[in-house]
C-alpha cells in the first residue's frame, strides 16, 4: 500500500470527520462544571475580608493533593495541545468538529478542577496560580523543532494515547479521593477522556485504512514516547514522589494492548520491513514486554 503525502492523508481522514463527528456526539456527555462545584463550602479570601489560605485547611491527603495538581496542570495545558492539533486541522475548516468540539469539552475539566481546588481550599490556590502559569507558557512541544516529526498521524495518535492515559490516571487518583464532590467530578472527567481517546481511537483506524504503514509507525512513536503525566511540571519532585506508581509498565501496556485492539493490528497484511517491526513492537509493549 502507498504512502500517503500529508495533504492526501488530512483529506483521506476529512472523509471520516462527518461518522466520526457522529458518533462522538451520541457517546459524549453534556455537564456544566459550574453545577458540580460545591459552592456552599467557599469563603472570601482576604481581599474581600475573609481569610487568606493557610497549609493547615487543605482538605486532601498528600497524594491526592500531588495527582489532582498534575491532572489540573495537564488540563490547563489545553492550549499547548490546540495548537499542536490545529497544525495539521485547522479549526477554522471543517475540522472544527474535531479541534473544536475536543478542546471545549476538554477545557471544562481545568475549569471545574480549579473551581474545586479554590471553593474547598483543597490546596494553596496561590501556589496552584502560579504553577498554571508557569507550566502554559513553557507549554508542550512549542518549538519549531518539538513539532517537526509530528505529522497528522502521530499528533492523533500521541493525543490518543495521552486521553487513555488520563483515563488510568484518574482511575488511581479515585482511590485517593475521599470527597464525593472531588469523586464525581473525576468520574465526570474520566467518562469524557474515554469518549475522547475513542475518537483519537477512531481517526487513527481511518488512518489505517487511508495509509497503514504511516498508521502503524505513529501508533509505535507515540507509545515508546509515553510521558507520565506530572513528569513535566516544574519543581515537582516532591509531589511526582507520591504519584510515581499511578502510571508503570503495566498501565502503559494496557494502553497499549487498547490501541493494538481497536485498530485491529493483529489483521493488518503487507506491511513494510519498517512497519512490521514497529508492529511487533507494539504488540510486545501490549504483552508488558
Amino acid at each position: 500500500m502507498a504512502v500517503l503525502s500529508e495533504d492526501e492523508l488530512i483529506a483521506a481522514l476529512e472523509k471520516a470527520l462527518p461518522e466520526i463527528a457522529e458518533e462522538h456526539s451520541q457517546a459524549a456527555l453534556d455537564w456544566n462544571p459550574g453545577e458540580w462545584v460545591p459552592w456552599s463550602k467557599g469563603r472570601n479570601f482576604a481581599f474581600l475580608g475573609g481569610e487568606d489560605f493557610e497549609p493547615g485547611q487543605a482538605t486532601l491527603s498528600p497524594t491526592a493533593a500531588a495527582g489532582l495538581l498534575a491532572l489540573l496542570l495537564t488540563k490547563d495545558n489545553l492550549p499547548s495541545f490546540h495548537r499542536v492539533l490545529a497544525r495539521h486541522f485547522p479549526p477554522f475548516t471543517d475540522w472544527r468538529q474535531l479541534i473544536g468540539v475536543w478542546t471545549a469539552e476538554d477545557n471544562r475539566h481545568s475549569i471545574v478542577l480549579r473551581d474545586y481546588l479554590v471553593v474547598t481550599r483543597a490546596m494553596d490556590p496561590v501556589d496552584a496560580e502560579n504553577r498554571r502559569r508557569i507550566h502554559v507558557v513553557a507549554g508542550w512541544k512549542q518549538t519549531p523543532e518539538a513539532v517537526a516529526d509530528l505529522g497528522p498521524l502521530e499528533t492523533l495518535a500521541v493525543l490518543a494515547v495521552h486521553e487513555n492515559q488520563c483515563v488510568h490516571f484518574i482511575t488511581e487518583l479515585l482511590a485517593y479521593a475521599e470527597d464525593p464532590d472531588l469523586v464525581t467530578i473525576l468520574e465526570k472527567i474520566r467518562t469524557d477522556d474515554a469518549a475522547q481517546a475513542a475518537m483519537f481511537q477512531a481517526y487513527l483506524m481511518a488512518g489505517i485504512v487511508a495509509d497503514q504503514e504511516t498508521a502503524v509507525l505513529a501508533v509505535d512513536k507515540a507509545l515508546a514516547n509515553i510521558e507520565p503525566i506530572g513528569s513535566d511540571v516544574a519543581d515537582f519532585d516532591t509531589q511526582r514522589e507520591y504519584i510515581s506508581d499511578f502510571e508503570d509498565v503495566a498501565s502503559h501496556a494496557a494502553i497499549a494492548a487498547k490501541l493494538a485492539d481497536e485498530l485491529k493490528l493483529e489483521s493488518l497484511q503487507s506491511l513494510s520491513a519498517q512497519a512490521e517491526a514497529a508492529r511487533t513492537r507494539i504488540l510486545e509493549r501490549a504483552a508488558g514486554h
